[in-house]
């Protein structure tokens, strides 16, 4: 009978103090980023605006997939290449699968406090990110001409201003 008791007993706890999710799954999820070209300035904030990373493709990066007792979390990834158009790609993060399971294995405390609280009720949408930037056409060069007032026409000579 005493190890019966003690057998429910540790049942019991395992019981109480899992979740699923949290068990089978995970909290932080990889997200892999590559560009064509590569090199491309790789930024990644939160649902908050906190840069999370910073760094250059291509990378792989482990994100929190929970911010906070039962928040998602969501990234925002800023491309950026000189010469090339910016690239602005936003991350959610869905309901893990793996969660419903603590309808069986799990329990109500992991079904409401370990998976939500962990974040493990959560997972990224997805688990790379491969882009190609595309040419700027805008040339953002500023460029100095010396010109002859003389060459100037009568429009633009309106526009001059005289230096002191």
């Amino acid at each position: 009978m005493k190890f019966f008791t003690k057998l429910m007993s540790v049942v019991m706890v395992l019981t109480l103090f899992s979740g699923c999710a949290s068990i089978v799954s995970r909290s932080n999820w990889p997200l892999a980023v590559n560009t064509n070209p590569s090199g491309a300035k790789v930024e990644i904030t939160d649902r908050k605006g906190y840069t999370v990373y910073s760094g250059t493709s291509p990378m792989i990066v482990k994100l929190k997939s929970g911010a906070g007792f039962f928040s998602k979390q969501s990234y925002t990834i800023k491309l950026s290449l000189e010469g090339y158009n910016e690239k602005i790609i936003p991350v959610q993060c869905d309901l893990n699968g793996w969660y419903f399971g603590n309808i069986i294995f799990g329990g109500f405390i992991g079904l409401l406090i370990v998976d939500p609280a962990t974040g493990a009720m959560y997972r990224l949408d997805r688990e790379y990110i491969n882009e190609t930037l595309t040419k700027s056409t805008t040339n953002n060069q500023v460029t100095l001409e010396i010109k002859n007032i003389n060459d100037i026409s009568k429009e633009d000579k309106a526009h001059l201003i005289a230096i002191k």
